[in-house]
């Protein structure tokens, strides 16, 4: 199976653009208030519609309380979740829409036990772990944590960039992998479409 790639962090119509004509499979819209990367409902709506039927469009979060998570489901037509923050299994699954659970990896992970705490997943999301800094820091983590035998797929997150993706799906074999600041050009936020098209290229030249 080829590995999905999910380009995240798009603000931009022109970057959403990029990422279908690149042939990724997915593409991120950040609801997090905090972040450089959040995009208001009208935008996300507006890129929503663009994409639909191409790629999957996944609403990003970091431990929103209900109500911010159902008004972004009446306003923007998102096929799955993707919570970055500290929530249970139970917050993930309430809503009734496939859901990704991001968790940021410093350690050995329990990954039988995340699995029954997160069944249902899309996939678990493996990031680095930053004191404070929920995701989206451009870091990488120890690679040689990356856990074995897990039950639900498993998608690779932090540093990732064109340079280094191909060596990371050749050594983890990952089921996705996941990008945002890796694929910028000079502002944070913004995409650049030639980092998009050559990142999409390793991953798959990697897999073959």
């Amino acid at each position: 199976m080829a590995t999905r790639i999910k380009i995240c962090g798009i603000t931009r119509q022109e970057d959403a653009d990029a990422v279908m004509q690149a042939g990724a499979d997915a593409l991120g819209l950040n609801f997090v208030a905090a972040s450089p990367r959040r995009v208001d409902l009208a935008r996300a709506r507006a890129i929503s519609t663009q994409v639909a039927g191409t790629l999957t469009r996944v609403g990003v979060f970091v431990d929103p309380t209900p109500d911010e998570v159902t008004r972004v489901l009446d306003t923007v037509e998102l096929d799955a979740l993707q919570f970055h923050g500290a929530e249970s299994g139970d917050e993930c699954r309430r809503f009734g829409v496939p859901f990704i659970k991001a968790l940021r990896v410093r350690g050995p992970l329990a990954i039988d036990e995340l699995g029954l705490e997160y069944r249902g997943a899309c996939c678990l999301l493996l990031d680095a772990y930053v004191d404070g800094v929920p995701g989206g820091t451009g870091r990488s983590f120890d690679w040689s944590l990356w856990p074995g035998g897990s039950e639900l797929p498993l998608m690779l997150a932090g540093g990732l960039t064109p340079e280094n993706v191909g060596e990371a799906v050749r050594r983890l074999d990952p089921w996705g992998v996941d990008v945002s600041g890796g694929v910028e050009g000079a502002r944070r936020g913004e995409k650049d479409a030639d980092r998009i098209r050559r990142f999409v290229e390793e991953v798959n030249r990697a897999g073959s």
